[in-house]
């Protein structure tokens, strides 16, 4: 696998620590190290990313890690991995950011469903613009939301024929089960820069699934 070139834009070391740690929990340590070695980024082998929120991982190692697990078990295969280790990833550290934390208490769990997509949603988009380079937005429409990522980590420096941002995906998948109590939604990324759109771009149905 080519490397990509470094972006000097970085997501904070807990954050890739976390989706390093959630990878494992669904490959294995073995499947980890391949993944990593494949990836040119022998460097985080036994050397994970240090737990504070300083801003040193750069998106390439990011998007790397998940180019090369489509690499090694092909679209499909890597694209099911990723979706497994986005849910994995905000289950085993992102719920326990700011306003998420929130989700568990009494009187957030007694809000009308729709108002607690009204403030997860945004929420979990606040916790990447303020701790990474990731910007990402939120807005409202009829029976959907787009989630937007104006500089992604999941696919930077990467040329694929569709959208790629499966970590993403199961991210906020997880994330708005969360908020919401148990309710699984649809999320389908709908623009990708690694298809050469200009952002990578959610579209989120308010209605859950079932």
């Amino acid at each position: 696998m080519e490397p990509i070139p470094e972006s000097g834009l970085y997501y904070p070391n807990k954050i890739a620590r976390i989706a390093l740690h959630a990878l494992e929990d669904v490959m294995g340590k073995n499947g980890v190290n391949a993944i990593l070695n494949l990836a040119n980024l022998q460097h985080l082998l036994d050397n994970p990313p240090l737990d504070n929120l300083q801003r040193e991982f750069d998106f390439a190692y990011f998007s790397s890690i998940w180019g090369a697990l489509e690499e090694m078990y092909g679209p499909r295969g890597g694209r099911g991995l990723a979706l497994r280790a986005g849910r994995a990833t905000f289950d085993e550290g992102l719920r326990n950011f700011g306003v998420l934390a929130g989700a568990g208490d009494l009187a957030f769990k007694v809000l009308p469903l729709q108002t607690k997509l009204k403030i997860g949603l945004p929420a979990m988009a606040r916790i990447f613009t303020q701790t990474s380079d990731q910007h990402s937005t939120v807005e409202e429409r009829d029976d959907h939301y787009i989630y937007t990522i104006h500089k992604c980590p999941c696919c930077y420096g990467r040329q694929t024929d569709k959208a790629s941002c499966f970590v993403a995906t199961g991210l906020i998948q997880e994330g708005l089960k969360w908020v919401s109590g148990g309710h699984e939604f649809r999320v389908n990324e709908s623009l990708c820069m690694a298809v050469g759109d200009e952002v990578c771009e959610f579209v989120v149905m308010k209605e859950p699934i079932g």
